[in-house]
């Protein structure tokens, strides 16, 4: 097959989730269009835009120099950028229906990033960054050219070891809940490392910015087991995909739990309906909305 990323099959943790969790919501999120702009559809909310807002600050040290870290990790440096990413996500366009709920989320992410502050951690080490796709798009690669599949994602940071030569991988958590034993997010992360970059993956850990000083280490699984748990899945979208287009993508993407829908594709069958509050349009252009 002739590769065409333009008509590939982008599969990313996010998406995979979704799919996971309904092939209804997948087919809402990652497939279906407006008819009236063309654009895929999106749902924000305040859990979704604090967790923007933080990652932003705390991402953005990356391009500064091991020697200038420290400064901007003071206090004052982390709250401004807050400030300056915070009015990106405020008031409907971040989700949030009253100011108290705005006043109570930002709270939240200021505690967050004064952990940071007192506890920085590997973010005073050297850090690598892969390189990113055209267009702005996220690192991505072939995981399977035969199925025209794409895997992309984007790491939040890379801890750079000299010593060994080696790359750990930090992802940052802005939720109260841990990460699943079951999830592909390090997974996929491992397959994104091995392909783009030649270092070798000592590690991983998750840091629960909202309990957590520390973060927490984790360990990955085996390459060949990473890759045959996402490529597996990665071909049951491709196939649900393919059926879709052939017999319909509503008789093939279709919620377990019926027409009555599930927490998960309720909100965005309410948007298709026209039920939602369009907000404004995402940095991936999207049509978002609040329900």
């Amino acid at each position: 097959m002739v590769k065409d990323k333009y008509n590939a099959v982008w599969v990313s943790h996010s998406s995979i989730g979704d799919f996971l969790k309904c092939p209804r919501l997948y087919y809402l999120h990652n497939v279906y269009k407006s008819p009236v702009t063309g654009r895929k559809m999106n749902i924000v909310s305040p859990a979704l835009s604090l967790g923007s807002a933080v990652h932003e600050v705390i991402e953005g040290l990356a391009s500064f120099k091991v020697e200038e870290r420290p400064q901007k990790l003071s206090r004052e440096s982390l709250l401004d950028g807050l400030e300056k990413a915070w009015k990106k996500v405020s008031g409907k366009k971040g989700g949030f229906i009253s100011e108290k709920e705005e006043g109570e989320s930002k709270e939240k992410a200021k505690m967050m990033l004064e952990r940071v502050e007192k506890n920085p951690g590997h973010l005073l080490e050297k850090t690598i960054k892969i390189k990113e796709g055209n267009n702005g798009m996220p690192t991505n690669f072939y995981l399977s050219e035969e199925d025209n599949i794409i895997l992309c994602g984007k790491i939040d940071w890379l801890v750079y070891k000299p010593e060994s030569d080696s790359v750990h991988i930090l992802d940052f958590k802005t939720g109260k809940n841990e990460e699943k034993e079951e999830s592909l997010q390090l997974p996929i992360y491992q397959l994104l490392l091995k392909k783009m970059q030649k270092r070798k993956i000592d590690g991983a850990s998750y840091w629960y910015l909202l309990y957590d000083d520390f973060p927490t280490v984790v360990s990955l699984s085996d390459e060949k087991d990473s890759f045959d748990k996402v490529y597996s899945i990665a071909k049951k979208i491709k196939k649900a995909r393919d059926l879709g287009a052939i017999e319909g993508y509503e008789n093939i993407f279709v919620c377990p739990n019926g027409k009555e829908g599930c927490f998960a594709c309720r909100p965005f069958e309410k948007v298709k309906r026209g039920e939602g509050e369009f907000v404004g349009i995402g940095d991936m252009r999207q049509d978002i909305f609040i329900v």
